[in-house]
């Protein structure tokens, strides 16, 4: 009987590499830093995706850096940097994603509404409805600016 090892230290599957892809591709969205656009990544697809399996299964996986793109905010207050990642390291980030989400998510409070699967901001809303009719008190926080202010 013959046992077969594996150099890689992680384990995630070739088809979980190829899930996550989808899922971007579906998405769209913009080229990273590199400039390379779904289309391209599509013409070496079998490769492109077997490099991200590879480093992200043996722990060689290094982000490359995000495209800096400065957007408008919303009511005129200046601008904001958006920072666009590469399509592989999209990729890379739903694999992470799909790997981690249900572990996390269960130990979030059940009031946490905030990127959550199956919870919206029309969730958090409908909650504070139901609430404002039943508790006569309110607590008010205002965020806006909070993450411009926060380091």
């Amino acid at each position: 009987m013959t046992t077969v090892t594996t150099s890689k230290p992680f384990h995630i599957d070739k088809k979980r590499v190829y899930e996550a892809y989808k899922a971007v591709r579906s998405n769209r969205g913009a080229a990273g830093v590199d400039g390379q656009t779904l289309e391209q990544f599509d013409e070496d697809l079998r490769g492109n995706l077997y490099k991200i399996w590879n480093r992200m299964s043996s722990g060689s996986y290094l982000p490359p850096p995000v495209r800096a793109v400065s957007i408008p905010k919303k009511n005129g207050g200046g601008e904001r940097i958006l920072g666009v990642p590469t399509v592989g390291d999209r990729i890379a980030q739903m694999v992470v994603k799909q790997l981690i989400e249900a572990d996390l998510d269960s130990i979030f409070l059940p009031d946490s509404y905030g990127y959550r699967p199956r919870k919206s901001a029309l969730d958090a809303v409908g909650i504070t409805r139901k609430r404002c009719w039943k508790y006569d008190w309110v607590l008010e926080f205002d965020i806006r600016g909070l993450l411009d202010a926060v380091s």
